[in-house]
């Protein structure tokens, strides 16, 4: 009977450490410059990923001051295994397996900015679509994997896995809609996302999230329709 209740105890602290939420119409909300704020995503992958498509909103001031970071996923062997970083005055960067390609960018400091990310292995072509318009392909890490155990988190760029932040890297601002498909979203289907529309996210699902927020990290309804 202790045994029983035990591992009822157990169970409980688990789903409170990690619970499934729906979070349309919600928001991420990083008030202040920290190294101790961030999000952390769950997900269960059964294999490591041949492609994925990114996508979700960011608002922040920071665009003109410094860099941060919007993405990443991290596994023990490689911490940029994935990452979206704003980097002042050279626009995206987006990596893949630790190698990067640029994105030149216009800052945009004044409305929330919706970003889709997409890669494949089999060609190497990375894509990124800043508020439904796309920019110029890349090549990136033809034929590689992406790991599937993995740390994912928000408002913070691991430099080892699931640690390591810095404080001049952190997100100041609110972030949300983060979906993720382990394949690549056709024009339509990121056009479709980009108006609000939804193309069954298998990976990261906004609407059934699991996360676990720590430091100063609110949710707060989102700023954007």
């Amino acid at each position: 009977m202790q045994k029983m209740l035990w591992w009822f105890l157990v169970l409980i602290n688990f789903s409170n450490a990690f619970g499934q939420t729906d979070m349309r119409k919600k928001a991420f909300v990083f008030p202040i410059e920290s190294d101790k704020s961030y999000v952390s995503l769950e997900t269960q992958l059964m294999k490591p990923l041949k492609a994925f498509t990114i996508c979700l909103h960011v608002y922040t001031e920071l665009a003109s001051t410094r860099g941060y970071s919007i993405f990443s996923y991290a596994t023990k062997k490689q911490a940029n295994e994935i990452l979206i970083f704003w980097s002042k005055d050279e626009g995206y960067s987006f990596s893949v397996g630790g190698t990067e390609v640029l994105f030149k960018a216009t800052e945009n400091t004044l409305a929330p900015v919706h970003i889709c990310a997409s890669w494949e292995s089999s060609s190497g072509i990375a894509e990124l679509w800043v508020d439904g318009k796309p920019m110029v392909r890349k090549s990136l890490k033809k034929g590689y994997s992406v790991g599937r155990e993995a740390s994912i988190i928000l408002g913070q760029e691991q430099d080892s896995f699931a640690g390591s932040f810095e404080e001049n890297q952190s997100l100041v601002g609110d972030i949300g809609d983060v979906n993720m498909w382990d394949f690549v979203l056709s024009p339509d289907e990121i056009n479709m996302v980009y108006v609000g529309g939804t193309v069954s996210p298998n990976v990261l699902n906004w609407r059934a999230l699991t996360y676990e927020a720590h430091g100063e990290v609110f949710t707060k309804p989102q700023l954007w329709s």
